[in-house]
């Protein structure tokens, strides 16, 4: 069974907790990292009653630093690669404020290993579950400060669906292509597409229609949350233009079901990937909208 080492997390947080007073948490990162750290992000953002937990594009983090970051705040990079200039930049804005820092990369050795206190080494083109790792260990990282700080009641339930979780995708990816084919064949013309999710899964709608279409198809692509939309864009819904709705099956479901009822009525072009159809209802109900943006990511 593939599955990463969730002892790693565990032993980087005791330690950076042994030697700082944690009072925020900063994610930090570029394009679809920045995207992947979103899940961890909106999930200690919930559940903490402590810390003050926030996310920026490393650039911001750079030029318009929080005026909060110090010895107390715990820095989290990610650079797939490790060469991204700006968030191998941060590294160095964050020791510049004393902060400890956490970076994700796959590759050992990078630039953006060089400043950070500790380092994961994640998988990526392995296959469909390896492409899970950083996202998951984001979370992961996550899980043991609110556990570590605080607490965290449904602790073991997300253990449970971290371990469990990379089975479940590579069947989901693979069982999915059925899908991937007809969207190929049925929207292949189409000039602009829309994207739309919400909660936890916000980012991977953004970072599905910012990077996979706009940057790596040239199709004019964006991204709404679902209860955004209802406060100006739906206005301009009309047969013809594609709408891709992810569809949680978290908290949040309602707001997208809304989205899709009002669609299902005003425009003609709708795909639906409801992240129930592909398994993530093994996931545990306590922790599974905090899960399932990987599903989307996959």
């Amino acid at each position: 069974m593939y599955e990463i080492d969730l002892n790693l997390p565990k032993q980087i947080v005791a330690d950076v907790l042994s030697n700082h007073e944690i009072h925020s948490v900063a994610f930090v990162g570029c394009g679809a990292s920045m995207s992947d750290l979103y899940p961890a992000k909106y999930f200690l953002a919930n559940n903490t009653d402590k810390l003050n937990v926030q996310i920026f594009t490393a650039n911001e983090f750079n030029y318009d630093t929080p005026s909060w970051v110090n010895e107390h705040t715990f820095v989290i990079t990610c650079s797939l690669g490790g060469s991204t200039p700006e968030t191998v930049e941060a590294n160095k804005t964050a020791k510049k404020h004393n902060c400890p820092v956490v970076s994700l990369t796959n590759k050992a050795g990078s630039a953006l290993t060089v400043d950070a206190d500790h380092v994961i080494v994640h998988g990526f083109h392995a296959n469909y579950a390896a492409k899970a790792e950083k996202p998951a260990y984001a979370i992961a990282l996550a899980l043991e400060i609110l556990q570590q700080t605080e607490g965290y009641d449904h602790y073991e339930d997300m253990i449970t669906g971290l371990t469990n979780i990379f089975e479940l995708i590579e069947n989901a990816a693979h069982s999915a292509k059925g899908l991937a084919k007809q969207f190929a064949q049925d929207f292949k013309d189409d000039k602009m597409i829309y994207f739309m999710a919400s909660g936890a899964s916000e980012k991977m709608a953004y970072s599905h229609a910012a990077f996979l279409f706009t940057e790596m198809q040239w199709i004019d692509a964006a991204s709404y949350n679902t209860g955004e939309y209802f406060h100006g864009p739906f206005e301009a819904t009309e047969p013809g233009v594609f709408y891709f709705v992810q569809l949680g099956s978290g908290e949040c479901r309602p707001m997208e079901e809304r989205a899709l009822a009002f669609l299902n009525t005003h425009t003609d072009t709708v795909m639906v990937l409801d992240a129930l159809e592909y398994g993530v209802g093994e996931v545990p109900a306590s922790v599974r909208s905090y899960l399932e943006p990987i599903f989307f990511y996959n």
